[in-house]
This record gives C-alpha cells, structure tokens and sequence, in this order.
C-alpha cells in the first residue's frame, strides 16, 4: 500500500499532518476540502490490518456517546482503506502522564476514570468489550490544563479489537496490532492485559475493568501495579475507600466488579453527587437603604427607634396621630382629598 502524504485526499478529506503511527498504519488530522471541518482519518499501511480497521469502524459505528470517538466515515475496501473519526484536540492520558510523572491527583484520576467507564459501559450495553484499554487509546479534550477537568472532556478511540471478543491471546499477538508506547513490542501493553486475555480465555467486560485498575493506579501515582501494592502505598493523601476500590478492579476476574455500571455506581457512592455552584448576582447591587433617624416619645420625651411602634418607657404609641375630617370627625388618610365617609373636602382644612 501506498505510503499517505501530506495533501493528499481521502474521500472529501485532505489530508494535513500525521499524528500518529504504528505498525497497523498511521493516523492523520485531517479537513473536509469544502466545510474546513478538522477529522483525524485512520490509514493501514498494510494489507493485514484493514479487517482491524473494519471492526474498529463498525464498533464505534454503532457507540454513539460523548466519551467514545466518534465515527464520521468507513471504506475499507477503497484502493486506500480509511476509517474517518471525530478529531478530538488535545492529548492522550499517555503524554499527560509522561509529563506528570509524580501522577495526576485524585480529582483528575476520577474524572477520566469516569469519562472511561462511561464509555465502557456503553459499550458494554452493546456487546463490545474494548480489549485495550491504556493511556494511549484515552485522549482528552482541551489541552494539558487539567484544572477543573471533567468527565467531559475524556475521549476513549482504537475500538479496533471490539469485536473480536473471544479471538485468542495469541492471535491478538501474532497480529502485530498491540504495541507498546515506545514501539517496542508487544511487552508494553501486556502489562493493561487481563491474566485470561493474556491466557487466551473468554473476556467478558470485566477484561476492561482490569485494564481500568492498571490506569488508575498510574494516574494516581506515576508508577504502575506491581505486587500487592496499593496506591497509598506509594502516594500519600490517597484515601482508603480508593486503595479498595482499586483492589476490585486489579483482581482475578471472579473477583472484580461486574461492570462499568458498577464501577460508576461505587464512585458515585464515595464521591456523592456533583456540588451546584452558589448563583452569583450578575446585575448591580442596590445598596443598602440609609438608616431611620431616631425620634422621642410625645409623651415622656424618651428617645426611641424608629422602627418602634410604642414607647419602651411609659407605652405611649409612637404612631403619628391619624388625621380626621373635619366635617364627620372620622379617621382619613393625610394623602386624601376627600373623606371617604361624608365626602367633605379635605384640602381646605390646611389652607
């Protein structure tokens, strides 16, 4: 196959710089050649990989969900076979661990944990187990700045094994496809594998769990599992109810959670529901109304609040006197004209 290049077109695509590149083929951004709209577009590079690149199209086909890259278009019997995806900017977990080599902190580990484990429980609903979970087949929107990050922002791609759930181990090997960051064989990825997909057994969604167990513990602390160690042993400030949840996904699949769903489910548990920010007034504050001046009592002279309807020494009523029609004698308001009563005129009285 020929080898793609910068400029080239890709059904309504032209193709803009490569992004990313391995033994399957290569990624590239790419842009509609009318529209401008930024895609990457997935290239094998040899003949063996267009079925991966079949099945991966497939899979995400059918997975429409904010937290799995999304596919736009699929040939992969074209002269040059290509799948088309949604174009997420930003990097993946592996360049934000590489540059965080002390881990991310538990508010950024449980953000992309959870935008992970919803995709995985989506495509869990549909039949797919992913089969290779680690940090560079999870991407995150936005950039490096992981302050405030959310769930949102976390993109899961390379659905290329999905389908192929009961495939065994070794033709996963023999396939070439999983490779480590470095490039250097297969012994990178093996270390995100489930001891019965590593065995060639049948994998069930608890397989992703375990892969899930194996990011976390790195996110949390730089380092990954070895032994029986628990993320607090290694980071400090790591609370307990996290060393055990941890330990429900880095287990022997009997033992693990059943699901995403019930991954969620336990973090949600722990970390309860999202706090709503206060509301801020967005126009200008009135301020406040100028303090009453203090008056005394008609009758003992005392001094008293404004506010106060009686006097606090002798009770007199502090009320101003009400006003009275001069013709009926009955109690008006200062502000009337005429008495509701008789109906005499009541401006003349003040002259």
């Amino acid at each position: 196959m020929k080898r793609p290049e910068t400029g080239d077109r890709i059904s309504n695509y032209i193709l803009d710089a490569r992004i990313g590149c391995g033994s399957f083929g290569e990624v590239w951004k790419a842009h509609h050649h009318i529209f401008e709209e930024a895609v990457a577009i997935k290239i094998p590079t040899d003949a063996q990989y267009v079925r991966n690149l079949r099945h991966e199209g497939v899979a995400i086909h059918g997975l429409d969900h904010p937290n799995i890259v999304r596919a736009i278009d699929l040939d992969p019997y074209a002269d040059q076979p290509y799948l088309i995806m949604e174009y997420v900017d930003g990097p993946s977990l592996r360049e934000i661990l590489d540059a965080h080599p002390q881990g991310l902190g538990m508010d950024a580990s449980v953000a992309i944990l959870t935008g992970v484990l919803s995709a995985l429980d989506a495509a869990g609903q549909a039949g797919i187990v992913h089969r290779d979970i680690k940090p560079a087949n999870i991407l995150v929107a936005g950039g490096n700045d992981l302050t405030g990050l959310t769930p949102s922002r976390v993109k899961v791609t390379d659905f290329g094994l999905g389908h192929a759930v009961n495939a065994t181990a070794v033709s996963i090997m023999q396939s070439g496809s999983l490779e480590t960051e470095t490039g250097r064989g297969i012994a990178g990825t093996l270390v995100y594998m489930s001891p019965e997909q590593r065995e060639g057994k049948p994998l069930d969604p608890r397989s992703d769990l375990y892969a899930c167990g194996v990011v976390l513990f790195e996110m949390l602390t730089g380092e990954r599992p070895a032994g029986t160690d628990q993320p607090s042993d290694v980071r400090n400030g790591i609370p307990p109810w996290m060393d055990e949840f941890f330990g429900r996904l880095y287990t022997r699949q009997d033992r693990r959670l059943a699901s995403a769903a019930e991954a969620l489910a336990v973090l949600r548990r722990h970390l309860g529901p999202p706090l709503v920010p206060p509301r801020v007034a967005t126009g200008p504050l009135r301020p406040p109304p100028p303090p009453l001046p203090p008056r005394r009592c008609p009758q003992c002279n005392a001094q008293a609040f404004a506010e106060n309807r009686f006097c606090t020494r002798c009770g007199a009523s502090l009320a101003a006197p009400a006003s009275a029609c001069p013709g009926c004698r009955r109690p008006v308001r200062p502000t009337d004209q005429f008495c509701i009563y008789c109906g005499a005129g009541l401006r003349t009285r003040t002259g």
